[in-house]
């Protein structure tokens, strides 16, 4: 009897057994659970944060400038071309020089023969003179002996000056008898030639063109075209480098500056005139050449980034730099200056950090940064 009260409970009392064990370690793992996530929880916010792969740059303040593109020719401006024509009518004997030829002030250029009419007409000035002279010496004489009124003296000192002058126009002009030398009033280059020889040309009618080529004086001895729009930012000073066009020519350039700015549109090009004055001297910049030209604007120091480092907003233009806790810092800038791939800007940057030029898009200002080798910057 016993023994069966004993047998019917060991059932029961296996599965109190079993109950409280199951409850015991079911709240070791309610009390356990916290604690562990609490462990977790840095661990993975850590690595949620993001960190962003960039490339950097130094960055330091330097001059830049604006460049304005332009086209243009060599020896083009109509200041820097010198005319040689006579102011009598004479017969080309001898031509000395052909275009594109170098002369020197005093160069012969070509010898004349002045027509025989300019030759006579200045033989009777000095003739004048010198009739005109006689007369007065008699008249004064006259008048001194009360033989002459005081109109008489008045009117022989005005036919002597009258011829005096007369003279001088003549001598002014050159003429001579038998056959004169012409040469270079200046430096410069033989541009074009009207009279061949044998010619007999009227006065004032050109014979040849010289351009000075020599750049020694401030006229412009280039004549460039730029765009409207572009021509207020060009000033009287501002450099010029010359590119040739010419394959020949392609690598090849030479600095001058900015001598004039037309204030006025072409109507035939469009454009407004720049009249630039470039030593060419020793150069392959010849007369004739056309060139392009990069005029050097708005000159100034500014901070030099590269233009994939600035970004735009709402906000306006900014840069990121990194800090020496790698994080991104953004700074506001503004762009004064746009010369190829570069800017110069101005704005609060440090030269001690680095500036971001890649991965820059990806960046909010205080974002952990680190550069593309995995190295933090």
């Amino acid at each position: 009897m016993r023994n069966s009260l004993t047998s019917a409970l060991r059932p029961r009392i296996a599965a109190g057994a079993i109950f409280i064990a199951c409850a015991t370690l079911l709240c070791a793992g309610v009390h356990a659970a916290p604690a562990a996530s609490a462990a977790a929880a840095p661990a993975a916010d850590a690595a949620d944060q993001p960190v962003v792969a960039v490339q950097t740059v130094h960055v330091q303040r330097a001059e830049i400038a604006q460049p304005v593109r332009a086209y243009g020719i060599v020896a083009a401006s109509a200041s820097n071309l010198t005319t040689v024509n006579l102011p009598y009518t004479a017969r080309i004997v001898q031509m000395r020089v052909q275009p594109g030829q170098t002369v020197a002030r005093g160069t012969p250029l070509f010898v004349v023969q002045a027509d025989p009419a300019a030759v006579l007409a200045a033989t009777q000035a000095k003739s004048a003179v010198t009739l005109a002279q006689g007369e007065l010496a008699r008249t004064q004489s006259l008048y001194d002996k009360a033989l002459a009124t005081q109109s008489q003296l008045a009117s022989a000192r005005k036919a002597a000056d009258d011829a005096q002058q007369a003279l001088a126009a003549q001598i002014q002009t050159g003429v001579a008898s038998g056959n004169k030398i012409i040469t270079a009033p200046n430096d410069g280059v033989v541009l074009q030639v009207t009279a061949a020889q044998g010619d007999q040309v009227q006065p004032g009618a050109a014979i040849l063109q010289l351009a000075g080529g020599s750049g020694k004086d401030a006229r412009a001895n280039v004549m460039l075209g730029v765009e409207p729009a572009d021509a207020a930012a060009i000033h009287a000073g501002d450099t010029v480098t010359l590119h040739g066009l010419s394959a020949s020519l392609a690598k090849t350039s030479v600095n001058g500056h900015v001598a004039l700015v037309g204030a006025s549109v072409d109507q035939q090009s469009q454009l407004v005139d720049v009249g630039a004055n470039v030593p060419l001297g020793q150069t392959a910049f010849i007369p004739g050449t056309r060139v392009s030209a990069d005029i050097a604007t708005r000159s100034g120091t500014h901070w030099i980034v590269p233009r994939a480092a600035v970004l735009k907003d709402d906000n306006g233009a900014y840069v990121f730099q990194i800090t020496p806790q790698n994080k991104a810092r953004r700074v506001a800038v503004t762009t004064q200056v746009e010369n190829g791939d570069r800017y110069g800007v101005d704005g609060p940057l440090d030269a001690s950090e680095g500036l971001v030029v890649s991965g820059n898009y990806e960046l909010k200002d205080g974002m952990a940064v680190q550069t593309s080798g995995g190295t933090p910057r």
